[in-house]
Formats: C-alpha cells, structure tokens, sequence
C-alpha cells in the first residue's frame, strides 16, 4: 500500500471527529494543581513558586491516555484553597507566575490538549480587592453594590462593622452580586482577558447552580464571539440539569446523579439505578438533558476516590468502562488512574487533592487499572459512536446490564457483569446484526433469533462491535 493511500484512508477514518465539536468527543484529565504541586496551604504572598514544570510532566501521561481536554483549577490568585479568589488575572503565586501558564497551555496545544479553567464567579476572597474597598471605606464605597446583602447595621465573626451573604455561610466566600452589571461586566472582561492572553479553551464555572442565569446566557452569547468553540460547563449537583446545559446557556454541567449510580449501583448489585439514571437524563422522549453531553465523572476534588467508595475493588474497571461508554464526556480524576484511595475526613479534603509524583508510579502503570484506561482512551477515539451514537438498552437485571450506542454505520455492544460469578448472559442484539466481535480479544460470537449468549467472568465487562463474518474453526454457543 503507497504512503499516499495509507494517508487517504486515515485521513477518511477521522472524518466523523468533524461532525463533533471538540469538547463532546474528548476525554478530560482533571487536575487540581494546588495538591497535586505539593503547594502551601497558605498563600502568605511573597516570592513566586515556579511549579508548573511539574505540570509539564503530565502532558505526555495524558497523551497516553488519549486525553483531549484538561479541567485544571483553580488557577487564580488566592489566600487558601483556590476558591477564595483574590486576583482574577494572576495564577496563584504558589503555582507560578502568568508567563509560566501562558508556556504550559502552548505546550497542551502542541500535544492537542484543550485546556478549561476554574471559573470561580459566585464570589471572592474578603482580600479580593473589592471587598477590601468596602471594609476600608464602609458605606462610602463604590463597591457596595457589588456584593449581596451588604448591611452596615450587621457584623459577621470578622467583625468588619457589616454584615453580608456568603457561599453556603462560609464568610470566607462574599458573595459576588451577579444582577450588577458592573460586577457582570467586570468578571466578562476577565475571561475576555484568560482567552486573549492565554488562549483558554472553556471554563469550569463553579458553584453554577446557584449562579445567575441571565449572567450565564450571557456569557454563552459572548464568549462565542471571543472563540467560536469556546466551552462552558458548569458545577451543578442536584436538580434539572437541562435547565443548566442548554443551547442557550451552558454546554454541559457535572453529571453527579450518574457519578453516584456508577459506584452505588455496583455496591448494591442493582445496575436498574444506572439505567433508570441513563432514562432519565438521556430519554429523547422526555429525558431532563436529552440531546446534551454531561460531565461524566467517577471522582473529584470534592468527593471521595472511587477506590475507597466501591465495597469491592474488582468493579473498578466496570465502572470506568460504563463512564466511557454511557452517554456523556468521561473524565479520569489525577491518581484515579492509578486506582489512588482517599477520603474525606473531618471535612478536611487533603486526602482527596494529594500531592502526586509521575516519576514515582512508573510501576502502577504496569499492571491494575491504568493499562485499562489506555485501552478505553484508544476506543474512545476509534469508535464514533461512543461520541455521537444513540443509546438503546439490551439486557437489564440487578447484576448483568447490556446496552449499545449506535450511529449511522457502526453499533457498539456493552456487557457489564456485577456478580462474584462467572455468568451467561443472553442478549437482545439490535435486528439486522448476525455476528458480534470482541474488540479486545477479538472472538466473535454468533447472533441467532437477534440473541446472542456472551460469558461474562466476574465483575467483568465486556465491549462488542456488531457486524462481522464468523471464521471457520471458531466455537459458538448456541
């Protein structure tokens, strides 16, 4: 075959990415960098820390597990744990300085790594110099208004001589007035500001759910103008989440109704909770995000790691499998590869955001679940259809679950088995298919009266491409 040729037919295999904006077709490696650094609890200012060549490290690690899009934050100057921001446009100072950022994100780029940060809006540090205006100033100043609830007939544990809201009553977080359209206009200009002078690819907009919806639409409308492709999802936990992931306010938002049926329904052997989530989220008749692409995730920065999470630790791989495969954008949380444990205690989140060394897991990269997750990124890429294909449910029972995701020329099968058994499991195979094939070990299994009869090991999952010609001297079941 002539290099031109081989060219040709690559070329034509990667058309249908084309039909798919970039951020609903990739797999996103999330990053907390303030605990992954190693860095000061505390940001007690002085000289900078120059830590991204740490960072660096990890753009090789994600190419190999075929990742596209980095979710790191938060990146924003700030006294603590990121959050409590104190200066939108300077990189925490624990992590590096502007130019040391604007280097890491054109070396994400070279490696075709789209890069979304933090977008801390809902409110700011009481350093944030806003807020420090009005504890100067009082009633005098300017910057009254942009904070919700200020009351000078009040005062808080901090004794400022006022009162005012703050996130969730942690007064750390004043909380920003987003109905101000200085303050609208302000925080717009700042990721006009990230997107100029770094290049960003999207945001992660923190504590969306409590955010305001005009300011969302927004910033939807704007920043498409800043860049075409640009990429909004928000933090939502509980309620509606079409309300949130819309055409005309956010792309997508955290899919933490599927992330808690991902390990509870592998702890409970009752894969109808996974399934009834998939309706309800996904249903085109009716489903609450029907037609939109979630965050799928099955650990974060602010919930325990899946390891520690799951009653037994075989199920591991089942659950990355259903992640990548349900509808949805997977995500792989840093350490979940390397099926790191941790938990919150005493609401203290160290054990969550640990300070992480590449060089150090060379060996669990060898064996576990990281060869698993390459393997998963690689399909991920290959199969359009775990992008854009619908979905259809095949096989249904507390402990086995099959369904296919299926796209104008390709249909992909996946069987999950929760049992602590081997088992058979007989399944509905979509009508026009007469032989399915195993993409990792290749057998082909024959489909007769559209059932097709798949041995499933325990806690094993299994992925099918429907449409193959059975080869003479290969043993089926029947």
């Amino acid at each position: 075959m002539t290099e031109r040729k081989l060219e040709e037919m690559t070329l034509a295999k990667e058309d249908w990415k084309q039909r798919y904006p970039w951020y609903n077709r990739a797999v996103f490696y999330h990053i907390y960098p303030l605990g992954l650094c190693g860095a000061e609890s505390k940001n007690e200012g002085g000289e900078v820390k120059h830590r991204f060549e740490r960072l660096m490290e990890y753009i090789p690690h994600m190419k190999e597990l075929s990742v596209t899009g980095l979710y790191i934050g938060p990146l924003f100057e700030s006294t603590g744990h990121g959050y409590e921001t104190t200066d939108y446009k300077q990189v925490d100072r624990r992590l590096g300085d502007n130019e040391d950022f604007k280097q890491f994100m054109s070396k994400c780029h070279e490696n075709g790594i789209k890069v979304v940060v933090d977008g801390v809006f809902n409110h700011t540090g009481r350093e944030f110099f806003a807020f420090r205006d009005i504890r100067e100033k009082k009633s005098a100043s300017s910057y009254v208004n942009w904070y919700c609830g200020v009351n000078f007939n009040g005062d808080t544990e901090f004794h400022d001589g006022f009162s005012y809201e703050s996130w969730h009553g942690y007064r750390i977080l004043p909380r920003l007035n987003l109905k101000n359209p200085a303050v609208c206009d302000y925080l717009i200009e700042v990721i006009r500001y990230w997107i100029k002078e770094f290049e960003i690819d999207g945001i992660r907009l923190d504590c969306a759910d409590v955010l305001d919806f005009d300011f969302m639409k927004r910033m939807r409308a704007e920043t498409k103008t800043m860049k075409e492709d640009f990429w909004l999802m928000g933090e939502v936990i509980h309620g509606d989440y079409g309300r949130y992931a819309n055409d005309g306010m956010l792309h997508s938002v955290t899919d933490y109704e599927l992330h808690k049926g991902l390990y509870s329904g592998h702890n409970d052997h009752n894969y109808f909770e996974i399934a009834h989530t998939v309706k309800r989220l996904f249903d085109p008749n009716g489903g609450l995000a029907r037609g939109q692409y979630l965050y799928t995730f099955t650990e974060n920065h602010d919930v325990d790691r899946l390891a520690s999470k799951l009653a037994n630790k075989d199920h591991i791989k089942d659950v990355y499998l259903l992640a990548y495969t349900l509808p949805g954008i997977p995500s792989i949380y840093y350490g979940g590869e390397f099926g790191m444990e941790g938990k919150r205690i005493n609401g203290s989140d160290d054990l969550i955001r640990p300070q992480l060394d590449l060089k150090e897991m060379e060996e669990e990269k060898k064996d576990g679940i990281y060869p698993y997750l390459v393997m998963l990124g690689r399909w991920k890429k290959e199969y359009e259809a775990l992008t854009g294909g619908r979905y259809e449910e095949l096989l249904l029972t507390n402990r086995q679950y099959a369904f296919a995701r299926i796209s104008d020329n390709q249909t992909v099968i996946i069987v999950v088995n929760n049992d602590e058994k081997d088992v058979w499991a007989h399944i509905r195979i979509p009508q026009g298919i007469t032989c399915i094939k195993d993409v990792q070990t290749k057998e082909q299994i024959y489909v007769k009266n559209q059932i097709a009869q798949v041995s499933l090991k325990a806690a094993e999952g299994r992925v099918f491409l429907g449409g193959c010609e059975m080869k003479e001297g290969k043993t089926e079941k029947e």
